[in-house]
């Protein structure tokens, strides 16, 4: 009797309970999805489960034909499940609305319940659909933000226990027995809204005009890396998941600036010329003055192979430039004399520095490394050309946190999506801080590149994205694609990577425009879209001018 009573007591009291109830789930209420500002972009609605307790039902074919009717579905099937399965209890069906609810209820059929469940709903259709991710049909989280936070949004499910016969059949007079659930924790992410709307219009926008394979668009805090907001074209509607093409589904809901990796061209740029300045700010004679007059032939012969410009010079347009004139003209051979000169072992080094190679840390799921070439088996040709941006591979976030490194003042943060988790009475259960991973470059050498960067918009290839009145920086880039190691004829990715206002920079814009028709370089094809929405956030925002 003591090991019935004692060591084997709470397995036949929990056996016992199984065998005397049934139970009815009651669904945790998802968590909610907000913007920076409040705005709710994942919400939910009320829906319910419909499940039938076979053995309590006394006329199956009365059932199944008042069932089928109301919820849409094949008489044989609903016949099939309450007649052929095995389990006592069957789920007819999920996310059945109010109205059918309401009229199955006025059929006062035995052994016919009902309980609510949620269906994710998401108040903007398309909008950040790449970042927000989905849900499958039980609520749990698939991709993006709603598979990443899934355990904080999913909640605690209840159920309401009621005591049944040997057949469960409910027992007249009996009491029913309620477990609440515990709601999901909602999520303040540091996406804005506002910002992130003129994004969707800008690169829907372009897909439009340049009919490229996508069009994408990050935008960051550099002072903290905060993520504002990330766009990526084509896109889908949430609410409207092509769960029958998986093919599609997975291209579509792929974030591509955390996932894929591409040749960046000249927006690498950046690295070589802060890593020049950092050198030679620390007096390392293999760096170049700032001043220093390069050569003005377009080519350099690196390993027996010959690396040209874009341009033709023509009129003596790069003849004797110096730093600032190699940016503005986006001058591929004055950065290959650079990187020959500081050597392998010093680019290495600032290529770590800034994070390529290795995943960023953001609080996402599939973040690529990127492709960089293990340093003990790079070549002299392969240096060369890594410094203006080929022979390497990088996301498109890798590149925006480290240009926001080299400019801010010389520290890399960690970038992040989501800011706070709380529940539904306002209590903070984390706080997401901004985290420095590491100094790239000194704060001097940081002041440098920005000023360098300022003349690009104001003067150089940026043009078309300066902004009067407001000190707008950046660097253009256009890279050639390849396909089966071989250069693809005609295919580019053209890119822009911009901020403002350059003393304190506080939005920085990544656009990145896939296999553009027709023009394609980054100054022509991308910049404009970064100036359209550098100059909404200065009117939604109410920005002063800068300069």
């Amino acid at each position: 009797m003591f090991y019935v009573q004692v060591i084997w007591g709470k397995q036949l009291q929990s056996k016992a309970l199984d065998q005397w109830t049934r139970e009815i789930p009651i669904i945790a209420e998802r968590g909610k999805i907000v913007d920076c500002n409040g705005v709710i972009l994942a919400d939910n609605s009320d829906t319910y489960s419909v499940f039938v307790r076979k053995k309590a039902v006394s006329n199956v074919e009365k059932v199944a034909d008042s069932l089928s009717g109301i919820l849409g579905l094949e008489y044989n099937a609903v016949f099939d499940r309450l007649t052929k399965t095995h389990s006592s209890e069957v789920t007819v069906k999920k996310q059945v609305n109010k109205d059918q609810i309401d009229k199955i209820i006025k059929q006062r059929f035995s052994g016919v319940y009902y309980s609510r469940d949620n269906s994710r709903v998401y108040p903007y259709a398309d909008f950040l659909s790449a970042v927000m991710g989905f849900t499958s049909v039980d609520g749990k989280g698939q991709s993006g933000l709603e598979q990443y936070y899934d355990k904080y949004l999913s909640g605690i499910d209840g159920e309401i226990l009621y005591e049944t016969d040997i057949v469960g059949v409910e027992i007249d007079g009996s009491k029913a027995s309620y477990i609440p659930a515990t709601d999901g924790l909602n999520l303040k992410l540091t996406i804005d809204y506002d910002i992130q709307a003129l994004c969707e219009s800008a690169m829907n926008q372009a897909m439009q005009i340049h009919q490229p394979k996508s069009a994408q668009m990050l935008v960051i805090d550099p002072s903290c890396g905060a993520i504002r907001a990330l766009c990526i074209k084509p896109s889908y509607d949430l609410n409207n998941v092509p769960r029958d093409d998986l093919s599609l589904l997975y291209s579509l809901s792929r974030n591509n600036l955390v996932s894929d990796v591409y040749e960046p061209g000249s927006t690498f740029k950046v690295l070589t010329t802060a890593a020049n300045v950092e050198e030679y700010l620390k007096g390392n004679n293999k760096a170049y003055p700032l001043n220093h007059r390069y050569s003005s032939s377009r080519y350099r012969y690196i390993g027996g192979q010959k690396v040209k410009c874009w341009s033709t010079h023509e009129n003596g347009k790069h003849a004797n430039l110096d730093l600032q004139g190699a940016l503005n003209n986006s001058c591929n051979p004055i950065f290959v004399d650079i990187a020959n000169s500081l050597g392998k072992k010093t680019m290495y080094e600032y290529i770590n520095a800034f994070n390529y190679g290795r995943v960023t840390g953001v609080d996402f799921s599939g973040e690529a490394q990127g492709m960089v070439l293990p340093e003990s088996s790079v070549l002299d040709v392969d240096l060369a050309r890594i410094a203006f941006g080929q022979t390497i591979a990088v996301t498109g976030l890798q590149l925006a946190c480290a240009t926001a490194a080299a400019i801010n003042g010389g520290l890399y943060y960690t970038p992040y999506l989501v800011s706070e988790i709380y529940d539904n009475n306002g209590i903070i259960a984390q706080k997401n801080k901004p985290t420095i991973k590491n100094r790239v470059i000194s704060s001097k050498a940081s002041e440098i590149v920005n000023q360098l960067l300022e003349k690009v918009v104001s003067e150089g290839s940026g043009s078309q994205a300066y902004i009067e009145g407001y000190s707008v920086a950046g660097k253009t880039g256009t890279a050639q694609k390849y396909q089966n190691g071989v250069i693809a004829q005609g295919k580019y990715v053209s890119s822009f990577v911009g901020y403002f206002p350059s003393q304190n920079p506080r939005y920085l814009a990544l656009v990145i425009i896939d296999e553009p028709v027709g023009q394609y370089y980054g100054s022509t094809v991308a910049a404009p879209y970064a100036k359209e929405v550098f100059e909404g956030i200065i009117s939604l925002k109410k920005l002063k001018p800068t300069c």
